[in-house]
């Protein structure tokens, strides 16, 4: 009787596990849930990325040569000038001053480098006849080189005056776009003072710093990629590796030249610039070979943010499961997952559209139970 006991018990739970399999059989999702499969993105760059700044190749920072007060200004932001075009002008009164000072004096200067060449010419005729001594030759040359000297030096400081003058009217360097305004009318301003800047939109380039380890690989192989702020990706025009690194970090500035484009990014804003040269891949960098994986990149819609737990909803088993990710840059609707996510998972499109799959397959299993 005691061995029929473990037989019975063993016999009731197969039969109590038979009887549930339809109650805990996991309901179906539904039919109109979208979903995509996690995949590595596309394209022959497998480098790593840095970020950097867009900048003018051609930019000019203009600043006060001269003192005085703001008379006009002639163009805003964003206003494109031309090489020559006058941008502002200040008030020229004590430069004009200074200007008919060094005409009074050149002019002073000329009479009497006049006088003492016509002084020097007449002893010069009397030393003929000996009718004067050495040394009044002597004195009459060299008061006409001192002569000659100060009206030189006049003359000087007339250009000098009327440089000054020059300096009252700011005009455009070369053909661009206003990006800031300093100044406005009735300012004074000193030596020295920001007044305007100017960029030419045309050429751009970016400039970011790498490790020493793998300025030799881009150097052998300078492929590249830009990412824009606004998700375009564009390959470089240029691509130039400094030949020698900072002393500091240890790091190789790369300087990246943008063809040109329609519409033209703004200086200043961010961009990503992606290197295919790998030096694992480089025979000569003593590396094991191989390059890096493409990264795994996923709409940027399907990201679902509870708190500071930032996941999607994977598709496991016939479930839902919010998994947690860690994200990197975001571009052109679609952002870069770090770890979190394998090739091959099975990712709703919708968080939204997720949870109520995930509610609808609770009332289904509940109803199953009763």
């Amino acid at each position: 009787m005691r061995h029929l006991r473990p037989l019975l018990l063993t016999a009731l739970l197969a039969l109590a596990a038979c009887g549930s399999d339809k109650p805990n059989a996991i309901p179906a999702l539904p039919s109109d849930l979208t979903t995509f499969t996690v995949a590595r993105a596309d394209g022959s760059l497998q480098g790593r990325g840095w970020d950097g700044v867009l900048e003018a190749v051609q930019r000019a920072d203009l600043a006060a040569q001269t003192a005085g007060r703001i008379s006009a200004v002639s163009v805003d932001v964003n206003d494109r000038v031309r090489a020559g075009d006058v941008l502002l002008r200040i008030s020229a009164v004590e430069q004009d001053a200074g200007a008919n000072a060094a005409r009074a004096q050149l002019a002073a200067a000329q009479a009497t480098a006049t006088e003492a060449e016509q002084n020097y010419r007449r002893y010069a005729a009397l030393a003929d006849g000996q009718f004067v001594s050495k040394a009044q030759i002597d004195q009459a040359r060299a008061a006409r080189d001192s002569a000659v000297a100060a009206r030189n030096a006049a003359s000087a400081n007339l250009a000098q005056a009327a440089q000054q003058i020059a300096y009252t009217v700011v005009r455009s360097p070369f053909d661009g776009v206003v990006a800031r305004r300093e100044v406005e009318p009735g300012e004074t301003v000193a030596p020295g003072a920001p007044l305007l800047s100017v960029y030419a939109p045309d050429a751009l380039r970016i400039e970011v710093a790498v490790p020493q380890t793998r300025a030799d690989a881009i150097r052998r192989n300078p492929a590249a990629r830009v990412r824009l702020a606004d998700g375009r990706e564009v390959a470089p025009a240029e691509v130039t590796v400094f030949p020698a690194a900072d002393a500091a970090s240890h790091s190789v500035n790369v300087r990246v030249r943008l063809p040109a484009l329609d519409p033209q990014p703004a200086p200043g804003t961010t961009a990503k610039v992606e290197f295919a040269a790998d030096p694992r891949s480089d025979a000569g960098s003593g590396g094991a070979g191989g390059t890096s994986p493409a990264a795994l990149r996923i709409p940027f819609s399907s990201i679902a943010r509870r708190g500071e737990l930032t996941g999607v909803y994977v598709v496991q088993d016939g479930r839902l499961l919010l998994r947690q990710l860690r994200l990197g840059g975001s571009s052109g609707g679609t952002v870069e997952v770090i770890s979190g996510l394998e090739p091959g998972d099975v990712v709703a499109r919708d968080p939204v559209a997720a949870t109520e799959a995930i509610a609808a397959q609770r009332r289904a299993a509940e109803g199953g139970r009763d």
